[in-house]
């Protein structure tokens, strides 16, 4: 037997074979086959060279969200007040939202007025500070900001820090605001309420605006943050009522807001402020209906701006607003009563929040105040009001 094993092994022209039989040819399978058969009878390289493709190659995604428009282009952010503040900001482990939700506005904000002297560049410059972390417990879908059920402890000298910063800074008005904190028993109002104390103690002559979260609704937490003697109490409804909760993290509604808006004013604020974004999906009938409510609230301020996808993991934008419609939108807000009204593509909630005309609201604002146009911002009509 192993002799004949030997033989069949080494007999001339012997082959060796599996037991299953396979095919010398692969058929393509279907789903390769087209586009193969697409590349085969597509033009060749000598039809690219001489120019006489008959088929545009197109590159990128043609479909989804709509083209930036150039009105929505900014310039890279530069400037000494600009370094500074940065400069500053890292030295002592703080956190702004012009950094945090990558605002556009960033390098006009810190940058304050182009060929003002130094002292009134730092003097026009804003700055929005954010809170009790980089971190927030919520997922709003349209915002940038890292979340999470457990984010980090608070900075105990977070306060202080901040406080030092801003006197340091010399800004004539800041704006602290906050990520969501729905794991602390208060929402951190406490810890917003004492940096707002702890400015005013070092700079009473900085105006300060708190742009807040809802605080779960829970209205004695609004109250800790409106009785620490801010300037403004800003909280923000986002977007239109019907589109709350596809724009906003679900715990988050339209008609809270609305409550802890109500209730700032309640216990005594001067201002409070309100900002929407435009481009998401919004009919007029809705913004319309949108204001009037806020002005049932007694809203003092409100601010339009286009909605911009920071990622390709938020919600696409469903269309870039034309300027003149924010236009329309400002004279609608005014004309429903609201004192001060920024509306236009690159608005956004804080920014230049300390302009002469706003500052003008929140220094004049009283019982004898009187309306008057200021002339000297040309085809704006902002509003300052004087005694």
């Amino acid at each position: 037997m192993n002799t004949l094993a030997r033989n069949l092994r080494c007999a001339p022209g012997a082959t060796r074979s599996l037991a299953t039989a396979s095919s010398s040819t692969t058929a393509p399978t279907s789903s390769t086959s087209p586009f193969r058969n697409k590349l085969e009878s597509g033009p060749t390289l000598d039809d690219f060279i001489s120019g006489n493709t008959s088929d545009r190659v197109i590159l990128g995604n043609t479909k989804g969200s709509p083209r930036l428009p150039s009105f929505l282009k900014t310039s890279i952010p530069n400037g000494e007040s600009f370094k500074k503040i940065k400069k500053d900001l890292r030295g002592l482990g703080l956190h702004t939202v012009c950094e945090e939700a990558r605002c556009p506005n960033i390098g006009d904000c810190w940058g304050g007025k182009p060929g003002s002297t130094e002292a009134d560049t730092r003097n026009a410059a804003t700055a929005t500070i954010m809170l009790m972390g980089d971190t927030c417990t919520r997922g709003c879908r349209f915002c940038s900001v890292k979340t999470s059920r457990t984010p980090p402890p608070l900075d105990p000298h977070e306060p202080e820090n901040t406080a030092e910063a801003i006197s340091r800074w010399g800004l004539g008005y800041i704006v602290l605001t906050s990520v969501d904190r729905d794991d602390l028993v208060d929402g951190g109002a406490h810890h917003f309420a004492e940096t707002i104390r702890k400015i005013k103690s070092k700079a009473p002559h900085i105006l300060v605006e708190a742009l807040t979260g809802d605080f779960a609704g829970t209205l004695d937490h609004v109250s800790i943050v409106a009785k620490s003697g801010l300037d403004v109490y800003a909280h923000n409804v986002e977007t239109v009522e019907e589109l709350t909760p596809y724009v906003r993290d679900r715990r988050a509604t339209f008609r809270q807001s609305l409550k802890v808006l109500e209730h700032a004013k309640k216990e005594g604020v001067r201002v409070t402020k309100t900002s929407m974004m435009l481009g998401v999906g919004e009919s007029t009938e809705q913004v319309t209906e949108a204001l009037k409510e806020l002005r049932r609230v007694d809203v003092d301020v409100v601010t339009f701006g286009q909605y911009m996808r920071p990622t390709k993991r938020h919600m696409k934008v469903d269309r870039y607003v034309e300027p003149a419609e924010f236009d329309h939108w400002k004279k609608v807000a005014e004309d429903m009563g609201f004192l001060y009204v920024a509306s236009g593509p690159l608005v956004r909630s804080s920014y230049k929040a300390g302009e002469y005309y706003i500052e003008n609201v929140l220094r004049g604002k009283g019982s004898n105040t009187k309306k008057v146009l200021d002339s000297s911002v040309p085809n704006e009509g902002h509003t300052i009001y004087t005694n």
